[in-house]
C-alpha cells in the first residue's frame, strides 16, 4: 500500500479526533495554527516547500493526539523546526524559539530571554510526540506540485494560475490535506481560480466538474466570451478523473468554499467576498465543519472553554480559542 494512504481519512474521522471539542471549534483552531505556522515560516524566510510540509505535518499530528494536551503555537513551532530540517534548510532552534514568542507576545525578544530558554525547551518535547505521530514518515507531496503541472501543460491566463496557487496555499487552513490526494486537491483549486476568473455569469462549478463535459446550450452572459469547454475542464481532463474522484473534487470545493464563508469578510477579510459568493457544488452533501469565525473569536460556547495548566507555557494565548485574535 502507498505509505501516503495512511495519511487519508473518511471525512466522519474528523468527528472522532482524539480532541474532544466541536467539529466547529477544532477546524477554527487548525485553522489557527496554520495561520500561526505560516507567520512563522514566512519570518524564517523559509521556502515554501518546507512551510507546507509542516502544515501537512500539523494536521496529521492532531488525527493522534489532543489539541487540548498539545498546544497549537507548539506544535506549529516543531512541525517548523523539523520541516527545516528534513527539507534541508536548517535554522537554529534558538532562532526559531526566538521568532516564536515574537510572534505570539508581538514585540521583539532577546536570544537570550527566559521566554526563548523555555520555548526551546518545550519546541524540542513536542518534537518527540510529532516523531511519533508521524510514525517517522516525513514523505508530503503538496497540491502545489500538481499544479505545476497543469500550469506546464496549458498556457493560462495569470490571473488563474495566481488565484489557485492562492487556494492551494489556503487549502491548509483546512484539513484537506487529511482528506483527498494532491490531485484532487490542486483540481478543485484549478477550478475555483478558473471559475472566479471568469465571473459570476460563467458556468457553475456544478458543470465544471460534472462527469460529462457542458452542453452548449449552457447561457453565456453578454460580457464574457462563451467559454470553452475544453478550458473549463482542462484538468478534470488532465487527471483524467473517474466520477468517484469527481465527487471528491466537489467535497474539497465545497469545503473550501464553506471555509471562505466562515471567515469575517465585512471587517477582517473584505478580500474573500468573491470567493464566499461562489455558489458551492449541489452534489456535495456532507455535515458541516465550520461556524462563523466572528463568532468563534467572540466566545460563542460550542463547548465550556478548557481548564487545566496547557496553557501555561512562555506567553502563549490561551489554550481555549474563545476570546482573542491571536492565532
Amino acid at each position: 500500500m502507498d505509505s501516503q494512504q495512511q495519511w487519508l481519512f473518511p471525512l466522519s474521522a474528523l468527528h472522532a479526533t482524539p480532541t474532544n471539542w466541536s467539529i466547529e471549534k477544532e477546524m477554527y483552531d487548525r485553522a489557527r495554527g496554520i495561520e500561526f505556522l505560516f507567520r512563522l515560516g514566512s519570518s524564517l524566510v523559509l521556502p515554501t516547500s518546507a512551510i507546507l510540509t509542516a502544515a501537512t505535518w500539523f494536521h496529521r499530528f492532531y488525527m493522534r493526539y489532543s489539541m487540548q494536551d498539545h498546544h497549537r503555537q507548539d506544535v506549529a513551532a516543531s512541525c517548523i523546526f523539523l520541516a527545516t530540517k528534513t527539507e534541508e534548510c536548517g535554522r537554529k532552534l534558538r532562532d526559531v524559539a526566538r521568532i516564536c514568542q515574537v510572534k505570539i507576545m508581538n514585540r521583539e525578544v532577546l536570544p537570550e530571554s527566559k521566554e526563548v530558554e523555555q520555548c526551546q525547551a518545550l519546541i524540542l518535547l513536542t518534537e518527540e510526540v510529532l516523531l511519533d505521530a508521524l510514525c517517522f514518515d516525513y514523505v508530503v507531496e503538496s497540491p502545489h506540485s500538481k499544479l505545476v503541472d497543469l500550469f506546464d501543460a496549458r498556457d493560462d491566463d495569470t490571473n488563474v494560475q495566481e488565484c489557485a496557487w492562492s487556494f492551494a496555499h489556503d487549502s491548509f487552513r483546512t484539513p484537506l490535506c487529511l482528506l483527498y490526494p494532491p490531485q484532487i486537491i490542486a483540481a478543485a483549486c484549478y477550478v475555483l481560480a478558473q471559475r472566479v476568473v471568469d465571473g459570476p455569469n460563467s458556468i457553475s462549478l456544478d458543470a465544471r466538474v460534472s462527469s460529462s463535459a457542458p452542453t452548449a446550450s449552457l447561457p453565456t452572459p453578454p460580457s464574457h466570451k462563451p467559454p470553452s469547454p475544453d478550458a473549463t475542464r482542462f484538468a478534470i481532463e488532465h487527471f483524467s478523473f473517474s466520477d468517484t474522484e469527481l465527487v471528491s473534487v466537489s467535497e474539497a470545493l465545497s469545503i473550501l468554499l464553506e471555509f471562505y464563508r466562515a471567515q469575517d469578510i465585512v471587517i477582517s477579510h473584505p478580500h474573500l467576498a468573491t470567493m464566499a459568493a461562489v455558489p458551492p457544488p449541489t452534489t456535495a452533501t456532507r455535515p458541516k465543519l465550520y461556524a462563523s469565525f466572528a463568532q468563534m473569536a467572540a466566545g460563542n460556547p460550542f463547548e465550556p472553554a478548557p481548564t487545566g495548566d496547557h496553557a501555561s507555557g512562555p506567553g502563549r494565548t490561551s489554550n481555549s480559542s474563545h476570546g482573542g485574535r491571536t492565532p
